[in-house]
């Protein structure tokens, strides 16, 4: 069963998108041996390359940053208002705990308004994000000291298990991040047909940026993207909103609200899942997007592209949740995609 001690690390190292620094660290200390080359571009993305037998491309993104905040002002009494970086529900960040990133780590607590004191129409309505702010319980001065505008903020979760599941902050997409390590692992001696550039993206939450940038100087000739999926599989869900299950496998995507994978990739990852007995769904979410974007058409050549998605519940909350037999099917699925490209007729 899957590494949970080192997708416990990997999940609590902070890195909102722009602040990657630590997580890039981490990501590079376990990644150095496995590969052939590790670089850094000037984006922040890393590239870790294995040589295959062919001098074609192939593109795998995970992207390394996490949804969170930024620093936008501190009050004469030491509360922190701040901005969110990547996609929040509000409702969900009441009374929870944030990292405050600044010359130390400090934390914090989000507040609002208390319900007692709330007008009935309040009561019914979400919270804005602009209501909130952060408690850190330190005087101003305090505060001042350690922290200033523009300071990273990040969510205090531990993963713990439950069942047959992950459940933690960050698993979008720090869970992507731990399959293209532990598929690199798998591959380390490995003959492949293609040059693969595993690379952990920066700053996906807000606009699939660092895909873009690498799409771009790699110039794939095959991508695939690697992040999660929706898994509304809750009670009150219609049938067809469930969009993936937990533990029903890993989800191969046909298209999301920025892509529509290549046919040919979508068929060639069905038949080696099949091939291989490895256990998979079928992925068509509406809105939304991911990396895939991204290598499929910010290459010079456009990319044979398509995506394979961990289900995941509670999707940009305080805590979301994973099956560990979809994590390791993700894998299965991911190692043999690289590993067979060349068996394939990608003719039109």
């Amino acid at each position: 069963m899957i590494n949970v001690e080192l997708l416990k690390k990997i999940c609590k190292t902070p890195g909102t998108s722009g602040f990657e620094q630590r997580i890039r660290q981490l990501v590079i200390k376990e990644v150095e041996g496995l590969v052939d080359e590790v670089r850094v571009d000037a984006m922040g993305n890393v590239l870790a390359i294995k040589k295959g037998k062919s001098d074609k491309r192939v593109m795998v993104a995970a992207h390394m940053d996490e949804i969170g905040f930024i620093v936008t002002h501190i009050d004469d009494d030491g509360f922190i208002r701040f901005h969110t970086l990547g996609g929040f529900d509000p409702k969900t960040l009441t009374a929870q705990r944030v990292i405050v990133h600044g010359t130390k780590d400090v934390i914090g607590v989000m507040g609002s308004k208390p319900i007692h004191l709330m007008k009935a129409d309040e009561r019914s309505k979400a919270m804005p994000i602009e209501e909130y702010f952060i408690d850190t319980g330190l005087s101003v001065e305090e505060v001042k000291e350690c922290i200033t505008v523009g300071n990273p903020i990040t969510r205090e979760r531990e993963l713990i298990e439950m069942g047959n599941c992950v459940n933690s902050k960050s698993l979008d997409n720090r869970v992507s991040v731990f399959i293209l390590l532990e598929v690199l692992r798998e591959l380390k001696g490995k003959e492949i047909p293609y040059d693969l550039y595993g690379v952990f993206t920066v700053q996906e939450e807000v606009g699939l940026r660092g895909a873009i940038s690498a799409a771009h100087h790699i110039n794939p000739d095959f991508g695939f993207g690697l992040d999660v999926t929706i898994a509304f599989d809750v009670p009150g869900a219609q049938a067809h909103e469930r969009v993936t299950r937990l533990g029903h496998g890993t989800a191969i995507k046909v298209m999301d609200g920025m892509t529509i994978c290549d046919y040919r990739m979508v068929k060639y990852l069905q038949e080696a899942a099949k091939r291989h007995d490895i256990k998979w769904q079928t992925e068509v979410l509406p809105k939304g997007g991911t990396d895939t974007a991204g290598i499929q058409r910010y290459g010079k050549n456009g990319a044979i592209a398509g995506a394979i998605s961990i289900p995941l519940r509670n999707m940009h909350q305080t805590i979301e949740m994973a099956n560990k037999e979809d994590i390791q099917s993700t894998i299965d699925l991911l190692r043999v995609g690289v590993s067979e490209l060349d068996q394939y007729d990608w003719s039109f």
